[in-house]
């Protein structure tokens, strides 16, 4: 069985400039210890994806329509405030993008490390430190017993990573949501973190969700890939097969754009165009004005997951009927 399954979620935004779809009938499933990734540009709905089964989604604007997310058999979506509580930076713990922004400048590290351990463990403070050392010292935090006790400010931007990787692992979760968490940092820290987080997920057994636009860093780290554009997924694979043969072409389009993989000398290649507007209809498949196999069809028929092999479903009419390879 299982850990977590999503089927049909849809997220909405309602505004006064219309309804914006971030999420548009997703549908993923995660075993134990296993490693997704979930990429695709800015604003394809990956992060949304995943507030949205945290219960992080402002309600309004944002809006639920519909969908399940199952954890241990627990449905997320609809589980009453204390089941969510008692889930909720226990068994499912989550790591920001901005460890700036997510970390309370105007409090110690040592009250924040140490907040989810008193909330869900009711143990005493003294005993909360020391785990929270210990913690501090896995994640690669040298002179920890001081560094507890700084502000926010007085980390690097590295170490503000570590220590939002800390807080997140703290009460040893069942499931880790890493939401882009290496991408204001430099090659060498990024390194650095995306190891720590490997070797961690070892030792704990958890089962991870790593939210990235660069799937340079999936390929070394996941089991399987969702592709998202527009609030959909458009591919999903194990990782060697999405990266041997990718099959949508906006999957193709994202690894032309890795520059590791572009002839010395050569132009970089960028996928013309923009990501579609959400809060209009969309006629056809969304990445049509921007594919450059795109025919008519695709500009009239919306495109679903159909299955290629076990385990590998897209969703591009051309390569569904046999036209691409």
């Amino acid at each position: 069985m299982a850990l977590l399954t999503v089927q049909d979620l849809r997220t909405y935004f309602h505004t006064r400039n219309g309804v914006y779809r971030a999420v548009d009938g997703v549908s993923f499933s995660l075993d134990r210890g296993e490693t997704l990734g979930i990429v695709g540009e800015s604003g394809s709905g990956k992060s949304v994806t995943c507030y949205s089964m945290m219960g992080l989604i402002p309600q309004p604007p944002g809006r639920i329509e519909s969908g399940t997310a199952l954890f241990d058999g627990v449905d997320l979506l609809r589980c009453s405030p204390e089941q969510a509580r008692g889930i909720r930076g226990k068994r499912i713990s989550m790591i920001f993008q901005d460890p700036m922004t997510s970390l309370n400048p105007y409090l110690r590290v040592s009250e924040q490390l140490i907040e989810p351990l008193m909330i869900h463990e009711k143990i005493t403070k003294d005993e909360a430190i020391k785990r929270g050392l210990a913690m501090l010292e896995a994640v690669g935090i040298n002179d920890a017993a001081r560094r507890i006790h700084y502000y926010p400010h007085e980390f690097s931007g590295g170490m503000r990573q570590r220590v939002m990787i800390a807080m997140a692992l703290i009460t040893k979760p069942e499931l880790l949501i890493a939401d882009e968490p290496t991408t204001a940092l430099d090659v060498t820290v990024q390194a650095q973190i995306l190891e720590l987080i490997k070797r961690l997920q070892k030792e704990l057994g958890m089962a991870v969700i790593f939210i990235t636009h660069d799937l340079g860093v999936v390929s070394g780290l996941c089991d399987r890939v969702l592709v998202m554009y527009a609030g959909r997924v458009v591919e999903s694979a194990d990782t060697r097969t999405l990266f041997y043969h990718p099959r949508h072409p906006y999957t193709r389009a994202l690894q032309r754009s890795i520059p590791g993989l572009q002839p010395k000398g050569s132009d970089l290649f960028t996928i013309p165009g923009l990501p579609p507007d959400v809060s209009k209809p969309i006629a056809g498949c969304a990445f049509s004005p921007r594919c450059e196999h795109a025919q008519d069809p695709c500009r009239q028929r919306d495109p679903a997951l159909a299955e290629l092999a076990p385990g590998h479903r897209q969703a591009c009419l051309r390569v569904q009927a046999g036209e691409l390879t």
